[in-house]
């Protein structure tokens, strides 16, 4: 595995001599970098770097900042209760809400403010780490980062502790040079992986995704977005095993976001195996819970209910009707959180045209014209987007344009990277043409969602 792809552990402490003003013991601070707090690092897979260690060119000050805010775990020596530390201390426990490990030389307590982080003591003689004192070091904080890649997260910031709805800092690591070499090897592995989703068949695809996955390593030391873009390329390839071994190998941080439990969620569903649905229903409810609606979660738990539906609906339609309630109400959802991303708009459409009564018909026609607008300012019929194209054939279909749907159908088949789109697309035109079989011109719905299982099959 290149180091590019390992997460990073970012020390921030002093460095050469300092002398602790209450003990008056000289401390050598690379000394107890270099034998216990750089091997601890690269024991456990991470890579280590220490302030002074960085080879980017400009202000210092500007590399050291964007490490503390953007590395995936942070060790403080609060020896001395040097300044510098305390302060970028509290820059990385306002930025960040875990994965940030105190430490300290047992010469006395740490300061009143911080005896709430749990720390972990280190011993030293004559101001420098013993054998024994090291090899204790290396021990303690490899279980530590062991223990916070492995588990699920909890908070060590007292900022996010004291203010839960405290959302921190997100940033991207191409808002600063100090993260060149990541930005571009992750540019590499998506090349990568994107001619790996291409090759033909499908069999010598999901091999190739693999075999790059192999080349990577233990996932638990793979930064975060080279796992995402690992774990959507499982996705692309409807390798719902792949995801979910995947997801359960994350650390603990990775696992926490958003899109992974979202993307986790899809593949449990679209496995389905015994319990799986109601723990993707579960994992989704909580994300909500957490961080309110939103156009992809709700979207998500939207599409889960839809499948009850469509399995129930032949055998109980009292069942069925009750699910095809639940993803009208999280597509609305959805769509109302978030009013510039129609994908949740335009099913929530679709399904209130298949419950078809008078008050399902009423917010079908209030729904129309706000999620048409919202795919028209993303392009229309012309844009470049698959879910936009596939918007418009849908909303074309519901108001019996099929002449425009038609002409939008090749410019979706050339759009679809891949084939799980056209399939869900084919199935919603499905739910609308099953709704008003016998109509006039309604052959023509089946014939376009004939084309997208055709092209999702391939």
């Amino acid at each position: 595995m290149t180091e590019a792809a390992k997460q990073i552990c970012f020390v921030d402490m002093p460095f050469g001599k300092k002398t602790d003003q209450k003990s008056r013991t000289e401390i050598d601070f690379d000394q107890v970098y270099d034998k216990g707090i750089a091997p601890a690092i690269i024991k456990t897979g991470l890579v280590p770097i220490r302030g002074d260690q960085e080879e980017t060119g400009g202000i210092i000050h500007k590399a050291m900042f964007a490490r503390l805010l953007l590395a995936e775990y942070v060790i403080a020596d609060m020896t001395t209760a040097n300044p510098n530390v305390f302060y970028e201390l509290g820059v990385r426990h306002t930025a960040k809400p875990y994965t940030t490990i105190p430490i300290f030389a047992t010469l006395g307590a740490p300061p009143f403010d911080v005896n709430m982080v749990r720390a972990i003591p280190y011993v030293l003689t004559d101001g420098a780490l013993t054998d024994d004192a090291a090899a204790a070091l290396i021990e303690a904080l490899g279980k530590r980062i062991e223990a916070v890649l492995k588990s699920p997260v909890a908070d060590d910031s007292p900022i996010f502790e004291l203010f839960p709805e405290f959302k921190g800092i997100e940033m991207s690591h191409e808002l600063t040079d100090v993260f060149r070499d990541r930005v571009e090897y992750a540019a590499e592995l998506q090349d990568k992986l994107s001619t790996a989703r291409k090759m033909e068949p499908r069999e010598a695809a999901l091999e190739a995704t693999r075999e790059i996955a192999r080349d990577l390593g233990d996932p638990s030391r793979l930064e975060r977005g080279v796992l995402i873009d690992l774990y959507l390329s499982y996705r692309a390839l409807d390798a719902y095993d792949d995801m979910i071994e995947l997801y359960e190998a994350m650390p603990g941080d990775v696992k926490a976001t958003a899109i992974a439990r979202q993307q986790f969620a899809f593949a449990l569903n679209r496995r389905n195996g015994p319990g799986e649905r109601g723990r993707a229903i579960d994992t989704l409810n909580s994300l909500i819970k957490e961080q309110g609606d939103s156009a992809e979660t709700c979207g998500l738990l939207g599409r889960i209910y839809k499948d009850l539906y469509r399995e129930l609906k032949d055998e109980s339609k009292l069942r069925a009707s009750a699910w095809l309630d639940q993803s009208i109400d999280a597509y609305v959802r959805g769509f109302e959180a978030e009013p510039a991303d129609f994908y949740p708009g335009v099913n929530a459409i679709t399904l209130l045209v298949e419950k078809g009564d008078e008050d399902a018909m009423a917010e079908a026609e209030r729904l129309a014209p706000l999620v048409t607008f919202a795919a028209v300012r993303q392009g229309g019929e012309k844009s470049s987007d698959y879910w936009t194209v596939a918007t418009v054939i849908e909303l074309a279909c519901v108001n019996r344009d099929y002449g425009l749907a038609e002409r939008c159908l090749g410019r979706s088949l050339i759009l679809a990277e891949e084939r799980w789109m056209c399939a869900t697309t084919a199935g919603n035109l499905r739910l609308i043409a099953n709704r008003r079989a016998g109509e006039d011109g309604i052959e023509r719905v089946n014939a376009i969602a004939d084309v997208l299982e055709n092209e999702a099959a391939q």
